[in-house]
C-alpha cells in the first residue's frame, strides 16, 4: 500500500514542511495517513448514509462500456458537516502551503463506486476540464479522501506519478467523460519515466494531488463499496477569466479541525449550490426516466 510520498497525520496540527512541497513539485502529490480520523468519518457517513440529501443529487457517470459510477457535485461548502470537511484549517492549509497561497473552494463531489456495477475513469487531467473554464494557471489542486477502503478490486485510484511534469495534454469527449489523448498518454506510460501507482488507501486518508497528475480508475468488480469525497481547490490569484458553471474567487470561511466532530447539521444543505450536470460543458448528459445519466 505504499506510495512514494507517505506522511501520517498524528497529531491536530499539520505543518507543511519543505520536504512535503518538494515531494508534491517532485510526484505530483502528497498521501497524508489517517487525515480523517474515525470520529470524522462517523459524522461524514451520517450525512450520506442516513439521509438523502446529498446521494439522491447524484447522477450517473457513463463509462462508454455498459457502467457508470454515481457523482453528487457541489460548489460552495455550506455549514453542514461535508462543508467542515473542506473548510477545515487542515484541509485548507495544506492546500495553501502545496500551493504556495491562499486558495478557494472550487467545488467538492461525492463519487460513488457501487459494488460490481461502478464504472471506470479515463485518464485524465483535472486541469483538462479547468482549463476549459477559464482558469489560466495551473495552480489548482484535489484532496481525494477515503469514506472508504480503496484497493485495486474496487476501482482504487492509479496515477502516473510525476506527470504533471508534463504539462496539460488534449482532452477529448469519450463516452460521457473528458479523457486524456490516448497516443500521448501511452507515449508517457512507455517512457518509464512516469511509473504506474495503483493508490490503495484505508477510510480517512487523504491524497493531495495537482491538477495535471494523470489518473485514472477501473470499475468495481468486487462486493466491496468504494466512495470517496474530492475537494478540489484553486489558487485565489487564479480567478477565471470566464463565468461558468464552478465559482469564481469565494474567500473560505476556515474553521477549527474539531469542527467536524463537533458540527450537528446532518440535514441542512443551504448554500452549497448542488451542480446542475446539464450545464456542464466538459460532460454530456441525456435524461432518463430513473436518474440523470451521463451519455
Amino acid at each position: 500500500m505504499t506510495t512514494s510520498a507517505e506522511y501520517r497525520y498524528e497529531v491536530d496540527d499539520l505543518t507543511v514542511t519543505e520536504e512535503m512541497r518538494r515531494d508534491f513539485r517532485q510526484f505530483g502529490y502528497i498521501m497524508v495517513r489517517n487525515f480523517f480520523d474515525s470520529d470524522d468519518l462517523r459524522q461524514v457517513k451520517q450525512v450520506i448514509e442516513d439521509n438523502d440529501e446529498i446521494v439522491k443529487r447524484a447522477f450517473g457517470v457513463s463509462d462508454g462500456a455498459g457502467r457508470e459510477s454515481k457523482m453528487c457535485l457541489w460548489n460552495h461548502p455550506g455549514n453542514d458537516v461535508t462543508g467542515m470537511v473542506s473548510r477545515c484549517e487542515k484541509t485548507v492549509n495544506t492546500c495553501e502551503g502545496l500551493l504556495g497561497g491562499e486558495v478557494y473552494h472550487y467545488h467538492t463531489k461525492l463519487m460513488m463506486k457501487n459494488p460490481r456495477t461502478g464504472g471506470s475513469h479515463l485518464w485524465h487531467q483535472d486541469y483538462g476540464y479547468w482549463y476549459k473554464n477559464g482558469c489560466l494557471f495551473p495552480d489548482m489542486m484535489t484532496v481525494f479522501i477515503a469514506i472508504d477502503k480503496c484497493v485495486k478490486e474496487n476501482g482504487c485510484l492509479q496515477i502516473l506519478r510525476g506527470s504533471h511534469k508534463c504539462g496539460r495534454i488534449n482532452h477529448v469527449m469519450v463516452a460521457g467523460q473528458t479523457g486524456a489523448d490516448v497516443e500521448r498518454v501511452e507515449a508517457i506510460q512507455n517512457s518509464g519515466q512516469c511509473p504506474l501507482e495503483k493508490v490503495e488507501m484505508e477510510p480517512g486518508d487523504a491524497l493531495f494531488f495537482h491538477c495535471n497528475l494523470l489518473h485514472t480508475s477501473t470499475g468495481n468488480d468486487s462486493d466491496l463499496r468504494r466512495w470517496a469525497f474530492l475537494c478540489s481547490y484553486n489558487k485565489a490569484s487564479n480567478d477565471p477569466v470566464i463565468k461558468h458553471h464552478h465559482p469564481q474567487y469565494t474567500r473560505i470561511k476556515k474553521v477549527s479541525n474539531s469542527a467536524i466532530r463537533e458540527c450537528t447539521n446532518f440535514t441542512d444543505m443551504t448554500g452549497k449550490d448542488f451542480m446542475d450536470p446539464t450545464k456542464d460543458a466538459t460532460i454530456r448528459v441525456e435524461k432518463s426516466t430513473n436518474n440523470q445519466q451521463i451519455k
